[in-house]
């Protein structure tokens, strides 16, 4: 009995075959469909590396098939030009509109219409005067008025504080002996240089009349 023990002891299970593993090829249709989609995933993103999940949350290119509007891009400030462009929109201030400029009126002195002069006076003498300078009524105008201020046309008459004479009030009145040696006394001498005084200074009657309104004198 202790014999038939020890053979059972000795007696061992058959050994198994080993177990061979074998990979699974995969199908041609399989391999081509994942060399076309990662050929495919490459090309997107390096032409659009904006495009699908790795785009940019603030900014989208608009598309043609998209119904939405395009992007508008925000200027700030108050516009009204639109201009649409490469599926942008962006609004332009408009230009602004010169305001023209009005030139100030310049003041001008006017005088009184003087009177028909007599004969033979003064003021008849200087009527013609003035008009062989080529000046019109208006000129003659404010030469009555700029004279009837200073002198009255008296031909004698003196300032009293600053020695002027004469009608045109000359200072000193020997400065009319420009025009004539009877410069004391001759009325039409008196009228020749003072004329010649307005024109050299102020250029008209009317300009020596401006002045004597503005300041008291001329």
């Amino acid at each position: 009995m202790g014999r038939h023990l020890q053979e059972i002891k000795t007696i061992s299970a058959p050994a198994r075959p080993p177990v061979r593993r074998t990979r699974r090829r995969a199908k041609p249709s399989q391999v081509v469909f994942g060399f076309t989609a990662a050929f495919a995933f490459v090309l997107v993103t390096v032409v659009d590396p904006y495009s699908g999940a790795t785009a940019s949350p603030y900014f989208q290119l608009a598309s043609s098939t998209d119904s939405a509007p395009a992007q508008a891009v925000l200027v700030a400030g108050s516009y009204t030009n639109t201009i649409t462009r490469d599926g942008y929109t962006v609004t332009e201030k408009p230009k602004p509109v010169p305001v023209p400029v009005v030139a100030a009126k310049k003041k001008t002195f006017t005088a009184p219409a003087a009177a028909v002069p007599d004969p033979g006076s003064a003021k008849a003498y200087a009527y013609d005067a003035v008009a062989a300078r080529g000046w019109g009524e208006d000129q003659y105008d404010c030469l009555v008025s700029l004279w009837q201020k200073e002198s009255r046309w008296d031909v004698s008459a003196q300032n009293g504080s600053s020695g002027a004479y004469g009608i045109p009030q000359a200072l000193p009145g020997s400065k009319m002996a420009s025009a004539g040696e009877d410069w004391a006394t001759n009325a039409g001498t008196q009228i020749e240089w003072g004329l010649g005084y307005v024109s050299g200074r102020y250029g008209t009657p009317c300009g020596a009349w401006a002045k004597s309104e503005a300041s008291g004198w001329y």
